[in-house]
């Protein structure tokens, strides 16, 4: 059985530049965007449950995310429908992923973590101080003051994230962000072969 460890952190804490450190380290590494992307595509498992939701979502067999954002922003209640139907087929897409994984540890790159309340072994918060973090985001195209606010404003603070880790690394440094990722992965390697 695989040690599965959480990944989290709020938005531009380099949990994208973290989880791509621990495949570099040759840990399997599930990313929940990666599997709504594909759950979403043309055949993808949620692309019916989305159509009986909003049937204006899906174009050419696909979800269309701006229509599916433009349909929630009518009405903020659906996103507790939204997640009922696509939250377990994200699940189901996680555990075939450790089924298949077949290693010591792999890591589930989950930025809701603790919103979700996903199943893990244990978790890592990544984090930066909060000037950092802010430059990140607003380095991004098309990202404003206001956006990154109201996106903060859902998410959980990563003071609290921080408090309930297993684990937390600073990514203000690669080197020594790197430098911790490898320090864990032996940990945690360890922690499972022993």
């Amino acid at each position: 059985m695989s040690y599965r460890l959480g990944l989290t952190g709020s938005i531009g804490m380099g949990k994208s530049t973290t989880a791509q450190m621990f495949r570099d380290e040759g840990v399997p590494v599930w990313d929940a965007d990666a599997a709504v992307h594909r759950l979403y595509a043309p055949g993808g498992a949620a692309v019916e449950a989305v159509g009986a939701l909003c049937p204006d979502a899906v174009v050419g067999g696909e979800v269309d995310r701006a229509r599916l954002k433009d349909w929630l922003a009518e009405n903020p209640a659906r996103l507790a429908r939204l997640e009922a139907a696509v939250h377990p087929l994200v699940a189901a897409d996680r555990a075939a992923f450790i089924a298949q994984a077949a290693a010591p540890l792999v890591v589930l790159d989950i930025p809701l973590l603790f919103e979700t309340g996903a199943d893990v072994d244990g978790v890592l918060v990544v984090s930066a101080p909060e000037a950092v973090q802010r430059a990140r985001v607003l380095a991004r195209p098309g990202m404003t003051h206001a956006h990154l606010d109201a996106i903060l404003a859902r998410q959980m603070p990563d003071a609290e994230k921080r408090a309930r880790a297993d684990f937390v690394i600073e990514t203000t440094d690669m080197d020594n962000t790197r430098a911790a990722v490898r320090d864990l992965v032996c940990k945690l390697q360890g922690g499972v072969d022993a």
